[in-house]
């Protein structure tokens, strides 16, 4: 996409050229390159929103982080998003300025399933999360709460709020509590939040969108209720939330009461991709939030455009209220450095990933893929590094631990102990149904791509300490390792091209990571892991 101010300058050349034949001549020959985006640099070199000049550029929270939910509690501001079957999760972020955002705890240890668009809320003085979970069941919405949002976070309930998921808190003109969810429909909760009080009901119609758009399917979902004024707004998801390009959107409908009516909003839809060609794909599932000097955002979720393979990223696009009591976006697509919100105090910006394991990033940092209550206790931390019991006999069934990154380029490397008959390695993960990666067993080299050992290359190599370093430039995936702690470095043979490992392959909505697995009887060590994005 070329920006417009780069466009405009274009046909300032072109302009001039006409008056000087030596400057056409330049001009004709000189290529038209499309707008390269330029992120400032954090810790170990990741990309940072925040460019240091009163503007920032998207995404604010870069990698898997989708469906965001966003609670303004004074001059703090809290974020999670769905962490899908990854254990521990519910990851709680904390800005004091919108764009730059930084991990503080992982808020649910135990094990529900894969769970789907949570929602963080307040409620007198007590912290809610409202968690959809795809139990043995089927669909059940859960809830923890906390006094503090540091923790310690309450053990699940089930709500036993069946077959729904995207759960939206609001507290209604009754001073009742409501729970709006995929549908649109709603039902009532007691008073303390942590059960239902009514029956299921359909809430909202949602607008419709022309039927030649290309969309995914209508899936009306994500309801997300603010009270502004003497209106509640309901801000909705429709269009698919893959699928092509053009397909998510965001939609709004307000009511005097909560249990409507709801009348459509003129401006509809208030967020959509346009085009394949925009940098943000299937943007969509919004929540509105005052700024800190009042005025208003939206923060919503999006594919960067030819890296679905990072999952749905976290966007932030400014918005006004207009004179009729609605209102609108001001973004655009979102493929420029937009004015940062006013009056925040920035604070810390993401987080180094690089690790010693001296201390506990279970949850904040590493998570393991689906993991049953057992698999929790894998984990171990011990004088050397972060042991891992053995599970399986490949990546595909081992439930591997993973790391989830937001680069587009970078380079992370581990120093493995194999302890008894143990197998283990490095990989890029998405489902035991996609992956690619090495490890090693005491007795051989192991390749893997399309998700199954490639047997040809086995080589012979007799080992029990080795590290192993993963490249990963822009999807082209190469791997080293080393036998003598990093002095020398060998180039595996096989090179990997992992663009096409997401969601409209694979389904499941999940993002590509970096995976440390740990197979077969025995255990791994994991002694240390670097990271550092590449530019």
């Amino acid at each position: 996409m070329v920006s417009t101010s780069r466009r405009n300058a274009f046909k300032l050349l072109l302009t001039s050229a006409a008056a000087a034949p030596f400057a056409a001549k330049s001009v004709a020959s000189a290529p038209c390159t499309p707008y390269k985006p330029q992120w400032a640099r954090g810790p170990e070199n990741q990309r940072k929103a925040d460019l240091g000049n009163g503007t920032y550029l998207n995404p604010i929270v870069a990698g898997d982080h989708p469906d965001p939910t966003i609670l303004k509690d004074g001059s703090d501001y809290y974020m999670t998003f769905t962490s899908f079957c990854y254990y521990p999760g519910v990851v709680i972020w904390h800005s004091t300025d919108l764009v730059n955002w930084a991990p503080v705890t992982a808020a649910l240890s135990k094990p529900l399933g894969t769970i789907f668009a949570v929602d963080l809320c307040k409620h007198n003085g007590r912290y809610f999360i409202y968690i959809p979970a795809a139990t043995a069941n089927g669909w059940s919405i859960h809830v923890i709460w906390a006094d503090a949002i540091e923790g310690p976070w309450s053990e699940p309930i089930d709500m036993h709020i069946l077959d729904c998921i995207d759960p939206g808190h609001v507290v209604g003109e009754d001073g009742k509590r409501y729970l709006f969810v995929n549908g649109i429909r709603k039902l009532r909760l007691t008073d303390d939040g942590l059960a239902a009080d009514g029956p299921l009901e359909p809430a909202y119609s949602p607008w419709r969108y022309p039927e030649d758009w290309v969309v995914e399917d209508f899936a009306p979902e994500g309801p997300k209720l603010l009270r502004h004024g003497e209106w509640f707004y309901l801000i909705t998801a429709v269009g698919g939330t893959a699928g092509p390009p053009t397909s998510h959107m965001v939609i709004a409908a307000r009511s005097r009461s909560i249990h409507g009516p709801w009348e459509h909003c003129p401006h509809n839809p208030l967020v959509r991709t346009m085009s394949a060609d925009e940098p943000w794909w299937s943007r969509g599932h919004a929540s509105l939030v005052e700024g800190p000097a009042g005025d208003w955002w939206m923060v919503y979720h999006g594919y960067e455009n030819g890296f679905r393979t990072l999952g749905r990223q976290t966007l932030l696009e400014p918005m006004e209220w207009t004179s009729d009591g609605w209102f609108k976006a001001k973004g655009g697509d979102l493929s420029r450095p937009l004015p940062k919100p006013k009056g925040g105090r920035s604070g810390a910006s993401g987080a180094a990933w690089s690790d010693d394991f001296k201390v506990d990033r279970l949850g904040v940092q590493w998570t393991f893929y689906d993991p049953t209550p057992e698999d929790m206790r894998r984990a171990s931390y011990e004088a050397g590094g972060l042991r891992i019991g053995g599970k399986g006999l490949s990546p595909a069934d081992t439930s591997p631990l993973t790391c989830l990154v937001g680069d587009r380029a970078y380079v992370a490397e581990a120093g493995f102990d194999l302890i008894g008959d143990a197998e283990g390695g490095l990989l890029l993960f998405y489902n035991p149904k996609a992956f690619v990666g090495i490890g090693f067993t005491p007795q051989h080299l192991k390749t893997f791509e399309y998700a199954a050992e490639q047997t040809w290359a086995r080589k012979a190599m007799a080992t029990s300490r080795v590290r192993i370093r993963l490249t990963n430039d822009k999807q082209i995936v190469s791997f080293h390792y080393s036998h003598d702690e990093g002095k020398t470095w060998t180039l595996h043979d096989l090179r990997m091209e992992v663009s096409g490992l997401h969601h409209n392959v694979f389904g499941e909505f999940l993002s590509l990571k970096l995976g440390v697995y740990s197979a077969n009887k025995g255990s791994i060590r994991l002694r240390d892991f670097s990271y550092r994005a590449m530019v």
